[in-house]
């Protein structure tokens, strides 16, 4: 897996981020499919068939069962699930902003690591959502199983791009977002870095899902070009640019509203918004950074592996 990662760190402008507010961003989201198209039902899954995720440890849950209800598995559900991440990835790197580079927190290994053993524990990376940067050496979840559709084709399970996006946060993303220097609040870094590391994780690895849905919606078309080992071809057929814009601006106005700070009481001057972060920036994040990883290595990675 560690040959395919660096691999893939051959996309360069992936992991350049424009700073200015005036440029237009080209962007790279997921294609709009049927309302029809429902994970269950496309890959032919009943709802007692489903993939049961087992806890070793003892929790005092006698017998107990869990299984996954959200509706989560198909595209109305994909769907809604992006746009909440949306805010959440702007919301962190608002919180985020707040504090300089703070480079010596980095010297310091820790608290992701311990909050992956932590999530680990309440079952986290049992989803097939979550993928840890820190996978070895994690304990098993206290609860019970909780059991999920066997929606991904096995060879998802090899596929974790965190080292890429790791990188890309690190070096790209954060010199962009925050003021260098160092301003003491090592603490409070780390844990804003921990939850950002973990949202941009979960969207960029989503592809997975919506790479399933579209080979399954026209399956002759991918079928072609997999065999073909034809990057370039399903890298087209998984462009939409239209839904992609679209996504972009409203990314775009997210981020103008969320990062915009209020103040109380009248004020007899209008005066400009005064943002917490540009908003430009999040937009060029967005565009440059999440979506090509999205499309152009977790949806082309696991589609080159789908008829394996």
């Amino acid at each position: 897996m560690e040959a395919n990662l660096l691999r893939f760190q051959s996309f360069p402008a992936i992991f350049t981020i424009s700073r200015t507010k005036s440029q237009i961003f080209a962007v790279q989201i997921a294609p709009p499919l049927s309302k029809n198209c429902n994970f269950l039902a496309i890959s032919g899954i009943q709802k007692n068939r489903t993939h049961s995720v087992m806890a070793s440890a003892s929790t005092g849950f006698k017998n107990a069962s869990r299984i996954d209800e959200s509706e989560m598995y198909n595209l109305d559900g994909i769907r809604s699930s992006l746009i909440r991440l949306e805010d959440s990835i702007i919301f962190s790197l608002v919180e985020r902003a707040q504090y300089c580079f703070n480079k010596d927190t980095y010297n310091r290994d820790g608290i992701l690591k311990e909050t992956e053993k932590i999530n680990a524990k309440l079952g986290r990376y049992k989803s097939p959502y979550e993928h840890p940067f820190f996978p070895n050496d994690l304990p098993e979840s206290i609860l019970p199983p909780l059991q999920y559709p066997e929606v991904l084709h096995p060879c998802a399970n090899s596929i974790n791009v965190n080292k890429i996006v790791s990188n890309m946060y690190f070096n790209e993303l954060l010199p962009g977002l925050v003021k260098e220097g160092d301003d003491g609040n090592y603490g409070s870094t780390a844990t804003c870095d921990a939850i950002c590391l973990q949202l941009l994780s979960k969207r960029i690895h989503y592809g997975k899902f919506l790479a399933e849905a579209k080979f399954r919606a026209s399956q002759v078309e991918y079928e072609t070009a997999i065999r073909a080992q034809d990057s370039k071809k399903l890298e087209d057929l998984l462009t939409y640019t239209d839904v992609e814009n679209a996504t972009l601006e409203r990314v775009k106005k997210k981020a103008e509203t969320y990062a915009q700070v209020v103040y109380e009481g009248p004020s007899e001057v209008e005066s400009k918004p005064v943002n917490k972060l540009n908003p430009g920036f999040v937009t060029s994040v967005y565009g440059e950074c999440i979506m090509p990883l999205t499309k152009r290595v977790i949806q082309v990675m696991y589609l080159l592996k789908r008829l394996d």
